[in-house]
């Protein structure tokens, strides 16, 4: 599955372009900010944009997504419905953060685990994995073994969970029985900084690895 990291935002969060080599349909996950260099990526990619994908509802990650849906018609799918409070707040989370004004939204599709994107031959697998936020979801594709799960892991530390409705069990619970089961080899991409493995953060993240505490 070919894909490309394209931080945005003063964040520096990592938007992940992915698409089919057969087809060459295409998606944004998590399309934070800065559309017109990711629609500029698109281009170069020379892929078709077909979904804009969500794992969750923080204004980093979802910053460009309403403005994309309505410039090229295209779906919004994702986060879980438990963030849709955050995406009701987005005009307090900009002005929070210091990001352009936003305007509320909700998906055309929320995702639940157990669903599967489909984008031309690629089968992207959907993981609800709660604690960073209650409706964070994690996109799994099986073949090329490749995650991108937003703000539930990163390399060497795991998500924040003092925001509104976070929860540290369910985030230490949803990446040691949902996220590493799937196995060392699985590259992931997270929300920020850069790609790991699953076993690499099993074996030495001090927060969620095999020697942590629970």
């Amino acid at each position: 599955m070919p894909f490309r990291v394209i931080p945005v935002t003063p964040y520096e969060q990592n938007c992940s372009l992915v698409w089919c080599a057969a087809t060459g349909r295409a998606a944004l996950v998590d399309p934070g900010g800065d559309a017109d260099l990711l629609l500029a990526e698109v281009e170069r990619a020379g892929v078709k944009l077909e979904k804009l994908l969500l794992t969750h509802a923080h204004v980093d990650h979802v910053g460009a997504a309403l403005a994309l849906s309505r410039r090229l018609d295209l779906p919004i799918l994702g986060p879980q419905e438990d963030d849709a409070f955050w995406l009701d707040a987005l005009p307090d989370q900009a002005r929070m953060f210091g990001f352009p004004p936003a305007e509320p939204f909700h998906p055309h599709q929320w995702l639940h685990e157990g669903d599967v994107v489909e984008l031309g031959g690629l089968r992207l697998q959907v993981i609800h994995c709660p604690g960073h936020t209650p409706g964070h979801v994690v996109f799994f594709e099986p073949a090329s073994r490749h995650a991108f799960v937003g703000d539930v892991l990163f390399q060497g530390s795991i998500g924040r969970t003092d925001f509104p409705r976070g929860n540290h069990r369910d985030l230490i619970h949803a990446i040691r029985h949902k996220l590493f089961p799937l196995g060392d080899d699985v590259a992931f991409v997270p929300g920020h900084g850069p790609m790991s493995t699953f076993g690499r953060e099993r074996r030495s993240n001090p927060f969620v690895g095999d020697g942590a505490s629970d």
